[in-house]
């Protein structure tokens, strides 16, 4: 019997792969220019996989396309973190809410939080992260609602990346982690859902705080 070859991720996906990783863990930071000609020749690929990949990356919100400045990774201030995580907060806990109402496996979260707890650097710990939360609201039983999680996810990243390499705050985080996994595991799908809000409501807040409260 013949095997079917496992398919080949096209240059594009590879590029567009490769440079997200390098924004959401930092190699890439915000402002920072991302010229065609010296991607093409990091990646051995020619400017077009490039252009395309930088294109879906403008759609997902992760880099700027200039026609003065050319594309730059995206800038993070406090209107648009809060504008991102507020979609988080509408939408995240009740996925979750509906994730453990349903009784859907949390082993992926679990794993996630694992390797956390041992990554070795903290772009490592942040792709961690990001999995952990995916992993509380893709079994919520409504693909449009974890599409729409999927669609502010990288943004988020971003967010957090920037957050972090100012004030790191990964102790802090990784306890709520495992409070809210510790909830959600007990089958307690409100108090799991009220302990994510308050984790991703008290990280905007301390990172990006509104102006009166910083007088």
């Amino acid at each position: 019997m013949t095997s079917v070859p496992t398919p080949i991720p096209s240059r594009t996906q590879y590029v567009l792969e490769a440079i997200k990783h390098r924004i959401l863990t930092g190699q890439l930071t915000p402002g920072q220019s991302l010229v065609e000609s010296e991607l093409a020749a990091q990646f051995g690929v020619s400017k077009t996989p490039v252009r395309e990949a930088l294109k879906t990356l403008a759609g997902t919100g992760l880099v700027v396309m200039s026609q003065y400045k050319g594309v730059t990774v995206r800038m993070v201030d406090a209107t648009m973190a809060r504008e991102v995580y507020d979609v988080r907060l509408l939408l995240e806990p009740e996925a979750l809410r509906r994730s453990v109402r349903r009784g859907a496996s949390l082993d992926v979260a679990s794993e996630a939080l694992e390797r956390s707890d041992s990554a070795s650097d903290a772009a490592e710990r942040s792709l961690a992260n990001r999995e952990f939360h995916r992993a509380l609201y893709l079994p919520c039983g409504n693909p449009l609602l974890s599409k729409m999680l999927d669609e502010v996810r990288d943004q988020a990243a971003l967010v957090s990346a920037v957050a972090w390499s100012e004030t790191p705050s990964w102790e802090r985080e990784a306890a709520e982690h495992r409070e809210i996994l510790r909830l959600a595991l007990a089958g307690d799908c409100d108090a799991a859902a009220l302990a994510l809000h308050t984790h991703i409501a008290s990280f905007v807040a301390r990172a990006f705080p509104e102006e009166d409260e910083q007088a």
